[in-house]
């Protein structure tokens, strides 16, 4: 009895041990692999960030972290994640600009997408994000809000699309080349609108909708029905047409003539039967003639907002030289419009040969009436203005010698602070 016993106890032990030797070889085995994983890791850039001289001074954002905390996943191409491997980028020439509010926004430039969001507005766009690095210059930025934002790349008319505040950007679709010139805005996170474009799926897939004959510039589509376009004919008159009913029908709003072709319009529509209207003409001697106009009542009748007429340009579109009540926007030529509601819009003025060849305008009551701001700003490249509301906005002046420089208001545009100069530009063949 005792000496079977033994030989079970004895094989039990046995047992034991190679059940032991099983264990110890499987988890060594995944220690390997473990080790693997993190070499892989390591080679293909996930998990390690190389900030720009901005993302390792900055603070985290309202969202809590910033793209050089989140590091776990890496693409290639058009769908770069920008929590990885981001490389020190050049700030050199800032191509789009778009607020979430008066501390908080998206700038892009060439090839690149960074974000800041400051906690007070005298700080504003002193830390930037670098968020997004991909082939290409980011054409347009606009955001829903802080969280779901979408940026078109130039020429490639490939479209980024984030949804967690810029954490990760990924290429979504592509806007079709008749909307690439189209003011790019979504209404939902679905449904968006570049040109006379239409997407119903965040940007996955595009469809056209109906435009005028002889349209000039691009048509502007406030929503499904409601849309907007300029037309002219070979007689030297233009028309603002305007449709209720997804462009089945385009209605004649407004009809003038003007003494030379048009060379563009761009529209803006806020909110809806509300309209502003840039109408641009000639160009010569550096100077360019345009006017502005607004309806707020869906087309049925019109305020001349502004009449920039020039020596190298003529008249201003549609208005005769008579007519000397309309007021004129700072600058020899137009700059950027951007509208903010019915009642307030912004115009940007350009002057080549001034020492201050920037200068910013607005109007508050509908066109009313027009300020032409005291302050002058350098910059002989691009200009972006973006404003939160009617009191808060930014502007940033870009110059191929000199680096970029953001400013800041917070009572509607009297004031403008210096906030942030980025990178200078590195000097040709240094």
């Amino acid at each position: 009895m005792k000496k079977r016993t033994s030989v079970w106890v004895l094989l039990l032990a046995v047992a034991m041990m190679t059940a032991g030797c099983e264990t110890g070889s499987q988890t060594g085995q995944t220690a390997q692999n473990e080790q693997k994983d993190s070499a892989s890791a390591q080679a293909n850039g996930s998990g390690t960030t190389v900030d720009t001289p901005e993302q390792q001074t900055a603070s985290n954002g309202k969202n809590g972290t910033s793209p050089s905390s989140t590091g776990n996943a890496s693409k290639t191409g058009d769908q770069a994640t920008t929590d990885a491997t981001i490389a020190k980028v050049r700030m050199d020439n800032i191509t789009a600009l778009r607020l979430i509010d008066g501390q908080s926004g998206w700038i892009g430039g060439n090839g690149w997408i960074a974000r800041t969001d400051a906690a007070t507005s005298s700080s504003v766009g002193s830390a930037w994000n670098v968020q997004y690095q991909g082939q290409g210059t980011v054409q347009q930025i606009f955001a829903l809000n802080g969280q779901q934002a979408w940026a078109v790349m130039a020429d490639s008319g490939s479209l980024l699309a984030t949804r967690d505040g810029g954490k990760r950007w990924e290429a979504v679709g592509t806007v079709p080349e008749q909307g690439q010139a189209g003011f790019l805005h979504f209404v939902s996170s679905k449904e968006g609108f570049s040109g006379n474009q239409y997407t119903k799926d965040g940007g996955q897939s595009w469809s056209s909708l109906p435009v005028p004959d002889h349209t000039v510039g691009q048509p502007y589509y406030h929503d499904r029905q409601n849309g907007w376009a300029v037309t002219q004919n070979t007689d030297g008159s233009f028309q603002i047409l305007h449709t209720v009913n997804g462009g089945q029908k385009w209605t004649t709003v407004m009809s003038r003539t003007t003494e030379a072709p048009l060379n563009g319009a761009i529209i803006r529509s806020v909110e809806r039967g509300n309209a502003w209207i840039e109408l641009v003409g000639d160009t010569g001697m550096n100077q360019t003639s345009y006017s502005l106009w607004h309806t707020a009542d869906s087309g049925q009748s019109w305020r001349a907002v502004l009449a920039n007429a020039t020596a190298g340009g003529g008249p201003a579109p549609g208005i005769s030289q008579q007519d000397n009540q309309v007021p004129k926007n700072e600058g020899a030529a137009p700059g950027m419009l951007y509208a903010v509601n019915s009642s307030t819009a912004w115009m940007g003025g350009y002057c080549a040969p001034c020492d201050k060849p920037n200068t910013i305008g607005w109007t508050t009551d509908g066109g009313k009436t027009w300020n032409n701001g005291k302050q002058g700003f350098d910059g002989y490249g691009d200009q972006q203005i973006g404003m939160a509301n009617a009191k808060e906005g930014w502007a940033i002046f870009s110059d191929s010698e000199q680096a970029p420089v953001m400013y800041t208001t917070s009572d509607g545009g009297q004031h403008w602070t210096q906030s942030h100069v980025f990178d200078k530009p590195v000097a040709s063949g240094s």
